[in-house]
């Protein structure tokens, strides 16, 4: 990728983290630094985007970022709320700027230039891509700079190492009493042959984080981030010989397989038409595998979709000049 790319870049959201960041993503792995926009809708289009579609200009609220011409050559936008101004800035541009849409419009995808949806879901069309996962802001720059960062705090084990990531409750998964000291279990027997770095987020909640932390400390083959501080997380990315991660978060599998090490996908209760099928399509195809409470070495097949979006969205405005 061009690293002095001087096109212009807005990035379009309701301001959600994870949202935003996958579009940003998209943009630095084109070499842009994009300009942030988070927008407010008015009434009625707060309430019925996508399927209100009329006088979009007018749908864009003032307490929100402005979005007022000279308009950008790229528009990475995302979100519900994003509608109204990806199809205001298509038609106020007169179709100059490249009109992108990540994630499912639930609206006709020829509105937009190019619409990148995940695999699990269900809209199809000539300019729609699938894409395995979620997208995100790895480099391998990004995780040596994390690990170089946090190098302190590692013990200098010479064993192999695993990073352990776990979520929690979600609308498709939970953590039941039983499911948690099972796990527990399996990485103290873990502990016996390799280093552990474990980090939980927030939906992780209290009582099992204190559980894990009383089931697994006073181990020295376990390193367990307490919260404390900054979350080590990339950083036991980039260090781990192999990633253990909890199938709740489809953005934290994604970016443990953007490092092409060898991930495990730790079972929880639960499951979801969606979410099913994006595990089912990650291990038929190789990108990870089932976690039984044992290790194997595999080839790990690498999953970069975030570069691959980059280049698809470039290829478009170089063929359509």
């Amino acid at each position: 990728m061009d690293n002095k790319n001087t096109k212009t870049c807005w990035v379009i959201t309701e301001g959600i983290a994870g949202t935003e960041n996958q579009c940003i993503g998209v943009a630095e792995a084109m070499g842009i630094s994009p300009t942030i926009k988070r927008v407010k809708l008015n009434t009625p289009w707060k309430q019925l985007t996508p399927y209100l579609r009329i006088f979009n200009g007018l749908a864009i609220s003032k307490d929100g970022d402005e979005i007022t011409a000279p308009w950008p050559d790229i528009a990475i936008c995302s979100g519900r709320k994003s509608i109204p101004a990806a199809l205001h800035i298509k038609k106020a541009s007169k179709g100059k700027t490249c009109v992108v849409q990540i994630q499912d419009p639930r609206c006709n995808p020829k509105l937009f230039d190019l619409v990148f949806i995940p695999i699990h879901d269900p809209t199809r069309g000539e300019n729609v891509h699938l894409i395995t996962g979620g997208l995100n802001r790895i480099t391998r720059d990004k995780l040596k700079n994390e690990s170089k960062k946090f190098a302190p705090f590692f013990k200098d084990d010479k064993k192999q190492k695993i990073a352990v990531l776990i979520g929690g409750k979600s609308k498709a998964h939970d953590f039941t009493d039983a499911s948690i000291k099972k796990l527990c279990e399996q990485l103290k027997n873990l502990s016996q042959n390799y280093y552990l770095m474990i980090t939980a987020s927030r939906r992780t909640g209290e009582k099992r984080i204190n559980y894990l932390k009383t089931e697994l400390s006073n181990n020295e083959a376990i390193y367990f981030y307490d919260g404390e501080g900054e979350n080590p997380y990339f950083a036991f990315m980039e260090r781990a010989d192999y990633i253990l991660c909890t199938q709740d978060s489809v953005s934290m599998i994604s970016e443990a397989l953007t490092t092409a090490k060898p991930t495990y996908i730790i079972e929880m209760e639960g499951g979801g038409k969606r979410i099913d099928k994006f595990h089912e399509h990650i291990l038929n195809e190789g990108y990870a595998k089932m976690f039984d409470g044992t290790l194997k070495a595999y080839d790990a097949k690498p999953l970069n979709e975030t570069k691959r979006v980059a280049e698809i969205i470039e290829n478009f405005i170089e063929n359509r000049q």
